[in-house]
Formats: structure tokens, C-alpha cells, sequence
């Protein structure tokens, strides 16, 4: 089984869909930008071979060169687990003959519009949204749903690029700040908790199902420095009631768009009355870190497992759901480099072996940019068998730990 992988090490967690796909047996033909050197020593221990690509995001222009350095290397499968390259991997299995997921049906998975007219049309409920290329569009579109609306990229991934407006002011200023954008979608807010569900699925059916709460949701955390984000991995998901809505409107989505093998990251709300409405999905992994805490949850490897669906069509491990997991990230005050901590040691302490992740800058550390990546200045990561214990964790590294940045 030969695998050309796109993006093999970028962003991070693709390393180690690259080092599961090597371990199933296959042999990986890793295809990026950047120069072979330059790669992580896994990766460069996963791969059989690396092909670069300087224009990588040039769809029209890499596909064909692409598939022309892979034709006579006989592949079996074209994959990528990155946003930006999902549709690039499409079109070069198509140029190839390769089994996999159709350039169109991927589309439903990476053109928001696309994505909710073809859910709608299968009955489901989404937000009343339309497709804008214009300031002019968008305020007529705005002026139709209703205030307030979101305005987001068709193409985008993640919180970038996206604004919740209450006024034609307030949308007229993201217009002002996302001229870059060359399409967007203006759509009704749905005022509600934001969950995820995620899932590896075989020819559409899901073999292993996850769902995961946001606190508070993406919108809100991207909006504002002070916050410190967190996300809770469930594993009780079909013990709670709350949480049978979105699972059945994600395995409905699944259908309406016709998922074929891998991984799945979808985002939904339950509204306060109950209604569960439906956000957005892509046919790649959520960030984040939301697949190593899928491991903590279960104590397997879904690099693997994912990377043995791909290659043989089987998931072997058995999902335990043992664990909760709960993630914080934390964003320093100030600008500059990390001059002091205070709470780590307490709540380090406090988590005691229910900690299964501690990556929290160092003091003399550069800060990150918060609005660049939701990692931040670090985060920490614990698990327990009670969600009671995962809350109280994860509160006390919300409200206890600090972190002080100066120049």
C-alpha cells in the first residue's frame, strides 16, 4: 500500500497521522512545501519518500505536477488531514484514478455555502445564511436574516477571519477588516452551547463517534485576550441526553454529504429550548489538540486507528471511554517575554496524576500571538473518570493560573 500523505508535518498533529500510516504498513510518500532537511526527524523516519512542492497552495498549478512525480510511483491512496490541502488531495486522486472521496463531495466538506444549502436540502436544520462577494451583498444579506449575523470566509477554517455583528455599524467594520476575503457567508446567529462531533468513518459510517463541549464558545474566546479557553472531551456520550441531538444531526450530515473514509470534525449548538442546530464540518481532524485528547479518553492511538481505515478499511481498537478529558489554554497579560507564573505549582498539584499534559511557556519565553493560534502561551490537559473532578481542574486553571508577560 503506497500513501501520498500532503502536509505531512504541518500543523504539528499531522506528524503523527504520517508515523500511524507507516506503522499500518504503508509506504509514505510525504508531498509539502518546505524542504526535505527541514522536516521532523519522525517524519523523515515515517516517509519513503518526499516530493516538494514550492507552490503548494496553487491549486490549479500543483495538482497536475503533483500527480505527474506520483503516476509512475504507482500510489494507492492521496490523503491530507490539513484544511487548506483537503481539496488539493481530491483533485490529484482524481487526475489519478485513486479510490477516495470525490473533489465534489469534498467541496460539501470546505465551501460553507455549499456545505449548508446541501445539509438543508436534506432536511436538516442549519442557519439561514447566503453566500456575499461584496460590502453591498452583505449588508443586503445582513438586512434579510436579521440582526445580529455572523460573517465568515466560504473557505475557512477554525474562528479566522470571523465576526459577530449586532449593527450594520459593526458589520460595515468586518467588512473594513476582511477585504482580503474574497467570498464570505453572513449568517443567523444561533445563540447557544457549541459543541463538536467528531468521527473516523469507513465508506460513511462512523466506527469510532466523539463529542466535545467548548468553554465558552470559539466565537467568544476569539474575541477577547482576558479569556482563557477550554474544551471538554466526554466520555459518557450516549449516557447524555443532551448530547443524543447532535450526535443523530451528525450522522445525518455524514449522509447528506456523502463522507467517505477518515476523519470528521463537525461544530453544533444546542439552543436553550433544545433545538440542536447544525455549524459546520470538515472532512479532516478538529485542532486544537482535540485528537490527543481523544487518546487520553480511550487509551489508544487514533493516528493509527485513522491511518488503518485509510489503508485496510478496519478500525481495530476498542474505543474504553474511561476518561473525561478537560483542556486549558492560556493566554499571558502583557507583551514581550514571559517574566512570571503564578498558580502553576498549585494547580499542578491539585491535578496530581489526572495531568497528562503540562506545556506551559517557560518564564523568558516569547508570548504567542493569541489571535494567531489558539495553543497560546501554552496549556495544560487532564483527565478523570468523574466530569465533577475534570470541572473542578478545570477551573482552578482558569481562574488560579497566570501568566505575566513584559518587554
Amino acid at each position: 500500500m503506497k500513501v501520498a500523505f500532503i502536509a505531512p508535518a504541518y500543523p504539528p498533529e499531522q506528524r503523527d497521522f504520517t508515523r500511524g500510516l507507516a506503522e499500518v504498513g504503508a509506504q509514505v510518500i510525504g508531498v509539502g512545501d518546505g524542504h526535505e532537511g527541514a522536516l521532523p526527524e519522525m517524519v523523515r523516519n515515517a516517509l519513503s519518500r518526499y516530493i516538494r512542492i514550492p507552490r503548494l497552495f496553487d491549486e490549479d498549478a500543483a495538482a497536475p505536477e503533483i500527480a505527474a512525480a506520483l503516476r509512475p510511483l504507482g500510489v494507492d491512496r492521496v490523503e491530507s488531514n490539513w484544511e487548506p490541502t483537503v481539496l488539493l488531495a481530491a483533485r490529484v486522486r482524481e487526475l489519478l484514478g485513486v479510490p477516495g472521496m470525490s473533489y465534489d463531495a469534498c467541496v460539501g466538506f470546505r465551501d460553507k455555502q455549499t456545505m449548508k444549502e446541501r445539509i438543508k436540502a436534506a432536511g436538516l436544520r442549519v442557519p439561514h445564511s447566503h453566500r456575499v462577494r461584496s460590502a453591498s451583498e452583505a449588508l443586503e444579506a445582513a438586512q434579510e436574516i436579521g440582526y445580529p449575523v455572523i460573517i465568515k470566509p466560504i473557505s475557512g477554517a477554525g474562528s479566522a477571519d470571523t465576526f459577530r455583528c449586532h449593527s450594520e455599524a459593526e458589520l460595515k467594520e468586518a467588512l473594513r477588516q476582511t477585504q482580503h476575503v474574497a467570498e464570505a457567508s453572513v449568517e443567523e446567529f444561533v445563540d447557544g452551547d457549541e459543541y463538536t462531533y467528531d468521527t473516523v468513518c469507513i465508506d460513511g459510517r462512523p466506527h469510532f463517534e466523539n463529542v466535545a463541549q467548548y468553554f465558552p464558545r470559539p466565537l467568544t474566546f476569539r474575541s477577547e485576550q482576558w479569556i482563557s479557553p477550554a474544551q471538554v472531551v466526554y466520555r459518557d456520550i450516549y449516557d447524555r441526553p443532551e448530547l443524543a441531538g447532535g450526535i443523530e444531526l451528525g450522522r445525518k450530515v455524514l449522509s447528506a454529504l456523502g463522507m467517505g473514509t477518515g476523519f470528521t470534525h463537525m461544530e453544533w449548538y444546542r439552543k436553550r429550548d433544545g433545538e440542536v442546530v447544525f455549524g459546520e464540518i470538515g472532512c479532516r481532524n478538529g485542532g486544537g489538540h482535540f485528537v490527543d485528547m481523544m487518546n487520553w479518553s480511550n487509551d489508544f492511538d487514533i493516528y493509527r486507528e485513522w491511518a488503518r481505515a485509510v489503508c485496510h478499511k478496519r478500525f481495530e481498537a476498542k474505543a474504553q471511554r474511561l476518561y473525561h478529558v478537560g483542556m486549558v489554554f492560556k493566554r499571558a497579560q502583557g507583551q514581550g517575554r514571559i517574566v512570571h507564573i503564578d498558580g502553576l505549582n498549585e494547580v499542578r498539584a491539585l491535578c496530581g496524576k489526572w495531568l497528562v499534559a503540562d506545556e506551559i511557556l517557560p518564564v523568558g519565553s516569547p508570548r504567542r500571538d493569541w489571535k494567531q493560534t489558539l495553543i497560546s502561551d501554552g496549556f495544560l490537559a487532564f483527565r478523570h473518570p468523574d466530569i465533577r473532578a475534570v470541572h473542578t481542574m478545570m477551573n482552578a486553571a482558569i481562574r488560579d493560573l497566570r501568566l505575566y508577560a513584559a518587554q
